[in-house]
């Protein structure tokens, strides 16, 4: 009975910690690890310090980058390849905003991209809906394909304690094909999704009204191309690939590691969750050194304040979680490890609804990923289904859906009448199964 009310007790803290954001979401931990440790006399669990001073190096990372306008400088790279492409829209604006997360670690650089893609598709009579949705989907299922995200440095350190063989490199290998491959089946479906616009009759009775017509036609996005930039913003920006680069040598070469004699005589071999830590600060000061970086700015950029946001959230969330999750290790060893292990897809199914809830990736592999490494869940199992990490589209009130429908002012990309029946449900859907079913075939593929 004792573990029905201290799962109350969990869910009641998320239910209300969601509802007041990131930042909600972690103090409201704290009521829950008072309760778990005066009134039930649960011992505390740890939080994971590891994971959150790797995160915290990476977003300091990140908000050099866009503080240094190397982000700048990706977008514009990124806005050629769109309006040269023009009439293959819909699948190279997702593809473009999915390498845009994967080299930032952000999905939140895609509200930059949103009025160039809106732009392309409505002079091609594109329906705006098919490109725009698909990318914001692809903007935010990239994060876990991403070295320098929140969610997949917090999945690697989690995993490091159990299995330190297993690398970042090792999750990237995984996710970047499967996350890729279910967004490009999820773009290739939405070029034929809803009616062309000559055939929607919606749309059609809109565009009477001349005002109408002149606002959803109307040229408003802001190019970069051809606008010069300061030299310190292209070196600002290869520098931090420089990073994502030497992280991915080191991980996939451990030979190259740095080796060390501890006092017992063993030789020790530096983890990759230190070694992110190090490079993630030397590109950082490399930046500020070099590229006229006020450090002070740093701390006001969107890049590092939603970091900064995560990494509280996966302390609080993180911690109350290993405090009720420690105390009945034995019980859920017994109970996830056999249901699991006769039916892989339910961990999968777990890992979705979590990420529902908390509406955060992050969040989602602090309360599960742990729980199920120390229940015994096979690590592949784990790595198969990185892709069900991403389902706060299931309900369109993430930030990024809500501003990819106010960028389209054709009026196409909408939350439907019975809610569910939105633009990104299907997008969502299709990026989430089939990214799930081809990490399943890669990781039982390699060999960890």
């Amino acid at each position: 009975m004792e573990l029905v009310w201290g799962f109350i007790v969990l869910l009641a803290c998320l239910l209300i910690g969601v509802r007041h954001g990131g930042l909600g979401l972690a103090v409201i931990s704290g009521i829950g690890l008072i309760v778990y440790t005066f009134i039930f006399g649960y011992q505390p669990g740890s939080p994971p310090v590891d994971v959150i001073l790797t995160i915290l190096a990476v977003v300091t990372c990140a908000g050099y980058l866009q503080t240094s306008g190397g982000l700048t400088i990706m977008l514009k790279f990124a806005e050629k390849i769109l309006r040269k492409n023009p009439k293959y829209i819909t699948i190279c604006a997702p593809i473009t905003t999915f390498i845009l997360t994967v080299l930032c670690g952000t999905g939140h650089v895609v509200y930059t991209v949103y009025p160039i893609i809106y732009d392309i598709a409505i002079k091609q009579n594109i329906r705006p809906e098919r490109p725009m949705a698909v990318s914001a989907t692809a903007s935010q299922a990239g994060i876990m394909a991403s070295p320098a995200s929140v969610g997949l440095v917090s999945m690697a350190g989690f995993i490091s304690v159990y299995y330190p063989n297993i690398t970042i490199v090792d999750l990237l290998m995984v996710s970047i094909p499967s996350i890729f491959c279910g967004l490009l089946c999820a773009a290739i479906w939405s070029m034929y999704r809803g009616k062309n616009l000559e055939d929607d009759a919606c749309f059609q009775e809109r565009i009477k009204n001349p005002e109408q017509k002149a606002y959803i036609y109307g040229d408003r996005a802001e190019s970069l191309i051809g606008k010069k930039f300061p030299k310190e913003y292209t070196l600002a920006a290869v520098f931090f690939l420089l990073g994502i680069a030497c992280i991915a040598v080191f991980g996939s070469n451990p030979l190259l590691l740095p080796h060390f004699t501890t006092g017992t005589g063993q030789i020790k071999t530096i983890s990759m969750t230190v070694l992110i830590q190090m490079i993630m600060l030397l590109v950082s000061a490399v930046i500020l050194l070099t590229c006229n970086v006020k450090a002070k700015d740093v701390g006001e950029s969107t890049v590092f304040k939603a970091g900064m946001t995560a990494i509280v959230c996966v302390y609080g969330v993180a911690w109350m979680a290993d405090t009720f999750f420690t105390n009945y290790i034995p019980y859920f060893k017994e109970f996830i490890s056999s249901f699991v292990s006769a039916y892989p897809w339910t961990y999968a199914v777990l890992l979705f609804l979590t990420s529902k809830f908390v509406n955060s990736q992050a969040a989602a592999v602090a309360i599960v990923v742990p729980l199920a490494l120390a229940a015994g869940v096979d690590p592949v199992i784990i790595i198969s289904f990185i892709s069900a990490t991403y389902a706060y589209f299931f309900i369109p009130t993430y930030p990024s859906d809500l501003a990819c429908i106010n960028f389209d002012r054709s009026g196409t990309t909408k939350i439907g009448k019975y809610i569910l029946n939105h633009s990104f449900m299907a997008t969502g859907m299709i990026t989430v199964v089939v990214g799930c079913c081809v990490g399943y075939i890669i990781a039982h593929l390699m060999i960890f």
